[in-house]
């Protein structure tokens, strides 16, 4: 296989990082894609810096069994804490998902005042507020901390009373404080997208970091001389558990059929 054939690797802690995929398919469609989602230990926002980190060296090495050329974390909580670490030991082409949702937050804001709604573990690893001063140093973060989201998205509740009401306390805060902006610091967000901006209302301009990020693997993988710019395109999914469920959700939200989902023993990479 050719270099430049070879795919991106995508992963997960579990079916948030499929909004990432969706986006680097309509934004790179020619790129063949391998998507492993950690299902058997969602979520990472709850879990310490190291344990995530463990769990995303396992799973790069799993990648890297299936000759990727690039790698995505597509996971908030993994792109704080194990970003910088797999960058140092890897000799491809890696990004997260943090930098690009910070950058376009930085440009849309227009008061000066940038909302987070993330894990535990992205809010706790202060990494969005550190990137985007980075860039404006004057600029005011919020930031606040919504896990229950990633539990009503796994469990499919995406258009519910109750994803509604929980949505309305978690945002109740950063709307007192005239946030004008409002990073989806999670990808398991987007597929609550039409809540999250029914609550907020138009004034507030929302920032999906898996667009972004999307487009930033594409201008990478363009400077590298590794973007596939034509040819029959291939998608395989694996998983650590739950293969049946995993498929349907991803059929209900990706733009293309799904090959069937595999399982990894993980803990043996």
């Amino acid at each position: 296989m050719k270099e430049i054939d070879a795919p991106i690797g995508v992963f997960d802690s579990g079916v948030g990082g499929l909004t990432v995929v969706r986006e680097i398919i309509r934004q790179l469609p020619s790129e063949n894609i391998v998507y492993f989602g950690d299902t058997a230990r969602v979520p990472y926002g709850t879990k310490s810096r190291d344990t995530v980190i463990n769990y995303s060296e396992q799973i790069v090495h799993f990648l890297m069994t299936k000759e990727v050329k690039a790698i995505v974390i597509a996971c908030n909580t993994a792109t704080s804490y194990a970003l910088d670490v797999l960058k140092d030991k890897l000799d491809i082409p890696i990004i997260g998902v943090v930098r690009p949702g910070a950058i376009t937050a930085v440009n849309a804001t227009r008061n000066g005042r940038i909302g987070i709604i993330a894990t535990e573990g992205t809010v706790g690893s202060k990494i969005y507020p550190r990137v985007i001063r980075e860039y404006n140093p004057e600029i005011q973060v919020v930031q606040k901390a919504c896990p229950l989201f990633v539990s009503l998205v796994e469990e499919g509740w995406t258009n519910d009373p109750v994803t509604d009401e929980v949505a309305r306390r978690y945002l109740r805060s950063l709307l007192d404080s005239n946030i004008d902006t409002l990073v989806l610091g999670c990808t398991h967000y987007p597929l609550i997208r039409k809540t999250i901006g029914r609550i907020v209302g138009e004034d507030v301009t929302l920032v999906n970091p898996a667009y972004e990020t999307a487009c930033s693997l594409r201008t990478l993988l363009q400077q590298e001389g590794l973007y596939r710019e034509s040819g029959k395109t291939s998608y395989h999914f694996f998983v650590s558990d739950g293969a049946e469920r995993f498929s349907k959700f991803a059929n209900s939200i990706l733009p293309v059929d799904l090959v069937p989902t595999r399982l990894v023993p993980i803990e043996n990479y």
